[in-house]
């Protein structure tokens, strides 16, 4: 890692952090901040009438980016819009289900997946993208915009399914059963994955994350091939027509030597760690390579009091002096309260 940088001449320290430097502040951002915690995101949300409505109108979706900062004052915004907008600009039917989840239209075999597109339909993209570009001129100048995406392994996951499932069963017996279907599929999502986020960077975003929330059911050798892999391919993509993209990977559930192995192949900026990481052995493993971010547990930010202090305490110190970014180690619940996020910005920022 670099020297400690001046925050004059680099005024964003998650920006700092994913360029290599050890920030003078410790940066936050939160996965999820904008969301259902919110009163203000509730009352928009039911103002829409429904969760795509709210992603795919880009008043909306900037409107809901902005309101955390607005109220905490986070160093980073992210796009608020979901992992699933890949596969339903594919061509998948998309539905939210009040506390179901997404449902979405299987796709099972190569005739299902030959009969979508191969491109993203622009007349959903370009509504996100109009979005990142009304959040970027709104932003305060020393706050980082944020796109991201899902990893290929986790969107496919969703899209043979056609729903979350405990371990992702149906993806990995896809896998294993009809290898050519498998690949043709991961295959179709890097390649408009990759076209996704280079459009979220030219349209004004600072970095961008790539989500693999199932990363952590693979066995080591299908993890490197349906997680690390399809990850490197889209970095590589990304970098070709955007040199210099900051990329942020959250293999969430991945263990040490998959964590490690992704780094050194991907070439990622930095690294989202899950609140079960070993934060000490990442540290020494990755450390001197690649940002950390991460890892306090959603459920020590719901606890509050002194347990989230102590946490937050624990957390700044065995990460001090690296290129860390605080975050949690998964998304912000829902039944968090607002004091317990204003608890830890005072605790992180002394």
């Amino acid at each position: 890692m670099k020297e400690p940088v001046d925050e004059r001449s680099h005024p964003n320290g998650v920006l700092s952090a994913l360029d290599g430097h050890v920030p003078s502040r410790t940066p936050i951002w939160m996965m999820r901040q904008a969301g259902r915690y919110l009163p203000e995101y509730r009352e928009l949300r039911a103002k829409a009438g429904d969760f795509l409505t709210l992603c795919y109108t880009p008043e909306y979706a900037i409107e809901v980016t902005l309101q955390p900062i607005r109220r905490f004052g986070f160093d980073a915004a992210i796009l608020f819009s979901d992992i699933l907008v890949v596969p339903h600009a594919l061509g998948c039917s998309l539905a939210f289900e009040t506390g179901e989840g997404p449902r979405l239209g299987p796709i099972t075999d190569l005739a299902g997946l030959n009969a979508l597109r191969t491109d993203l339909d622009p007349l959903k993209i370009d509504r996100v993208l109009e979005a990142v570009s009304g959040i970027r001129a709104a932003l305060p100048k020393e706050t980082a915009l944020l796109g991201f995406c899902g990893a290929p392994w986790t969107v496919a996951t969703y899209m043979i399914a056609g729903r979350g499932t405990p371990d992702q069963a149906p993806a990995r017996l896809a896998a294993f059963r009809d290898p050519a279907f498998f690949t043709a599929l991961i295959d179709r999502l890097v390649e408009t994955s990759a076209g996704y986020l280079i459009g979220q960077l030219r349209a004004g975003a600072d970095a961008v994350q790539i989500f693999d929330s199932w990363s952590g059911v693979l066995d080591p050798v299908s993890f490197r091939r349906w997680s690390i892999e399809p990850v490197r391919r889209i970095v590589e993509k990304v970098r070709a027509q955007v040199p210099g993209a900051r990329i942020i990977a959250f293999p969430k559930g991945a263990t040490l030597p998959g964590i490690t192995e992704l780094v050194a192949a991907t070439g990622v900026n930095g690294v989202g760690l899950d609140w079960s990481a070993d934060r000490k052995a990442t540290r020494l493993a990755v450390g001197g390579k690649v940002a950390l971010q991460g890892n306090l547990d959603p459920l020590a930010l719901i606890a509050g009091g002194q347990a989230l202090d102590g946490e937050i305490d624990a957390l700044m110190e065995e990460f001090r002096g690296a290129a860390h970014i605080f975050n949690l180690g998964h998304g912000i619940r829902p039944e968090t309260p607002i004091a317990h996020v204003e608890q830890m910005l005072k605790r992180v920022r002394g």
